[in-house]
């Protein structure tokens, strides 16, 4: 089964009211969310589900697993209100969009190298790839370029490649076309200053 995921279609929206599919012991599974689960480096949500603390939030395949605080009374059929912490989720959905940018600047004006790992969380973002030289050399052009859109505020659009695949993308015409299934900001505006 698949959960509906409300980040993708509105990732600015801190509370649901949805239904409980399933549940088995502390893990809840829901009909929709907002509450995004680790993926492609990108941090988990804090959040509740009914008041209880989300602990954990684990993709399996096209489903949600949420493990949620003991002591709950929750069944299938429940309706119950998810809520998450905007302000982590904000600070991530910013950190993770300057690291895109970054790395598509790398790729548009260093050779494309090989990206090999990613760590979103709120408090910071790093993008990880092989580069022979000192990446010192990459940062002039790489902070002018990135000062350049953030300034100009382009539009972003977050939108599905392949909808049964839920393989997912941002694009800004003129600039480029990325594969990425996290949560994005609307405009480039929204990132402010950044080093």
């Amino acid at each position: 089964m698949a959960v509906r995921k409300i980040f993708w279609e509105d990732p600015y929206q801190t509370k649901l009211t949805t239904t409980v599919t399933g549940v088995f012991g502390n893990v809840v599974t829901l009909k929709e969310t907002i509450a995004y689960a680790f993926s492609g480096g990108q941090q988990s949500d804090n959040g509740t589900i009914n008041g209880y603390k989300i602990v954990k939030a684990q993709k399996s395949g096209k489903e949600i697993l949420y493990t949620i605080e003991e002591g709950h009374n929750l069944k299938p059929g429940d309706i119950v209100e998810v809520k998450i912490d905007w302000d982590k989720r904000y600070k991530i959905m910013k950190f993770h969009f300057a690291a895109e940018l970054v790395l598509e600047l790398v790729n548009q004006h260093f050779d494309r190298p090989e990206k090999i790992g990613a760590n979103i969380t709120s408090e910071k973002s790093r993008i990880d790839f092989i580069w022979p030289n000192n990446i010192s050399g990459m940062f002039p052009v790489l902070e002018q370029k990135l000062e350049e859109i953030i300034l100009a505020d382009r539009d972003i659009v977050s939108a599905f490649s392949d909808v049964a695949e839920e393989s997912r993308y941002w694009k800004i015409d003129g600039f480029g076309q990325v594969a990425c299934g996290g949560t994005h900001i609307k405009k480039t505006g929204e990132l402010g200053k950044w080093k």
